[in-house]
């Protein structure tokens, strides 16, 4: 298998977040390792392969894995993950919340579900669309999915308000961003209103005044994150029915480009 599915920063991270294993009765069948159901898990996010091909030398088996993807979802494993990994680097401060940026990127989605729709920039064909605010360094904040064929307007404040409250020392968590940056996509008054709402400053692209033949200054930052994200095979196409499932990989892989941000930072 070569190198391990599952480094040691992302097993202690995880690890106190877990629930707890069901009591079994005597002389039942004993619980498999989380970590190496966690090992599954990464396995088939790198790798995009189908759960039943997960190879036998991961020490667990698809479905397994697959439950225990849904069963901690539930739990919110993934959602105090992603606080955790965030919370370390603001106390190492590497969490610039003083300029963000907000940006979206479709993706097809093979076999339907929910959260899909006819992909305008795909001649129509079915796909769903990541709704990503990062900080000034890349660093994903909070992540939302919807239909191909949703407004990028839409979806902002459901993507402010998916931003994890991140604590830091004493005191409430913060979740407040200072600036936002956006495209042209977000040049409506109430993307606006929605952003004061939250007393936030918008820096939001105007159609007509500002030139597209560039990204910007400052929004480079969250595409080349969703070039990060990208890497996770399991999120270049969309491959869950279940929308669920498919937001615990991408919140995962959120969590893994953060755990990579404290490598690089801290």
């Amino acid at each position: 298998m070569g190198r391990p599915l599952v480094c040691d920063d992302l097993w202690a991270s995880i690890e106190p977040l877990l629930p707890p294993p069901p009591s079994r009765p005597k002389g039942g069948r004993p619980r498999r390792d989380d970590r190496a159901a966690l090992g599954g898990i990464v396995f088939v996010l790198r790798s995009g392969i189908p759960w039943e091909m997960l190879p036998a030398e991961i020490g667990c088996s698809g479905m397994t894995c697959w439950r225990r993807l849904r069963d901690w979802l539930a739990a919110g494993v993934w959602d105090r993950l992603h606080r955790v990994l965030l919370e370390r680097l603001a106390d190492a401060e590497h969490l610039d919340w003083g300029r963000c940026s907000l940006d979206s990127a479709s993706v097809a989605a093979k076999k339907g579900g929910s959260q899909i729709g006819p992909n305008p920039t795909d001649r129509g064909k079915p796909g769903s669309k990541r709704h990503l605010v990062v900080d000034r360094e890349g660093t994903p904040l909070g992540v939302t999915l919807s239909g191909a064929n949703r407004h990028d307007s839409m979806m902002l404040a459901p993507t402010l308000d998916a931003v994890p409250g991140v604590r830091r020392g004493r005191g409430r968590p913060r979740r407040r961003l200072v600036k936002l940056h956006a495209d042209k996509g977000y040049d409506h008054k109430r993307c606006r209103r929605e952003c004061r709402a939250r007393s936030i400053t918008p820096r939001i692209a105007r159609r007509g005044v500002e030139s597209s033949q560039k990204l910007g200054r400052h929004r480079w930052v969250v595409e080349r994150t969703f070039a990060w994200l990208a890497r996770f095979r399991r999120l270049a196409v969309r491959y869950e029915r279940r929308a669920d499932i498919h937001m615990a990989f991408l919140k995962l892989g959120c969590a893994l480009v953060c755990l990579n941000q404290i490598k690089r930072f801290c």
